[in-house]
């Protein structure tokens, strides 16, 4: 399999962590280090501790409820047991409580942020994985993949790496609010402002403002301010939260 530009995966390339180069049509190269089984093994475990504990939480208090608790627990296991992975990776960075432990996460394979419809995606086809048994579809799939991605990580466009070895490649963005974009972006679209933002201290600031005045309908500001917007916006893809330093 190749990664990008049809290179095809080399000896080192099989290691059971290692890193891969991504370049983007930007012309950004990311360098994504990706975990191997062992390490998601490990948060899966982990995260599934956490579930099992979640669902008799729910089942204990569902038996005290009779009949109804009956029906109830069954629609409580099934938003635990799915919604578990997708809530934790949307809303906290692409990452599980076992994956934050590990120091892992999930973005997509351009090393972007992961999106509330692979994160769903992703989750989903947990059930072909584990097929025939004991995740063997998974981790066949992990195994020939180049990338270390499971069945649900191809469909996805989705890869676990290392937290912070995606974008390790690109210069630090200039100190901003962050700020999230007021629209979904795809992600050619958020590697773009991104790439936007790490190449405004290289420009003049009528070059910056020039740029970002293309996009007024996005930031709502013109000038300086749409500048800023911009960034604040890159900042926030990137994972930034709170004021900047």
């Amino acid at each position: 399999m190749a990664w990008a530009g049809g290179r095809e995966l080399g000896e080192n390339d099989l290691r059971i962590d290692t890193e891969r180069q991504r370049a983007t049509p930007e012309g950004v190269t990311l360098g994504l280090r990706v975990a191997g089984p062992f390490a998601r093994g490990l948060a899966w475990l982990f995260d599934l501790m956490l579930i099992l504990v979640a669902l008799f939480v729910v089942l204990l208090a569902a038996s005290f409820l009779g009949n109804f608790g009956a029906g109830l627990a069954m629609v409580l296991i099934f938003l635990v047991y799915w919604g578990y992975p997708v809530a934790f990776e949307v809303l906290r960075r692409g990452a599980t409580p076992g994956k934050t432990i590990l120091g892992l996460e999930v973005v997509h394979d351009d090393g972007t942020p992961v999106g509330p419809r692979a994160s769903v995606l992703r989750n989903l086809l947990r059930f072909a994985d584990f097929l025939p048994f004991a995740w063997g579809f998974g981790l066949m799939s992990m195994l020939l993949s180049g990338s270390f991605q499971r069945l649900g990580d191809l469909a996805a466009g989705t890869v676990v790496v290392y937290r912070n070895s995606a974008g390790t490649d690109l210069p630090d963005l200039p100190n901003e609010t962050p700020i999230p974009p007021p629209v979904g972006l795809d992600r050619q679209e958020q590697r773009a402002l991104i790439d936007y933002a790490t190449r405004v201290p290289t420009w003049t600031g009528e070059r910056a403002v020039e740029l970002a005045d293309l996009v007024v309908p996005l930031t709502g500001a013109e000038g300086t301010q749409g500048v800023r917007k911009l960034v604040g916006m890159a900042a926030w893809l990137i994972g930034r939260r709170g004021t900047s330093a």
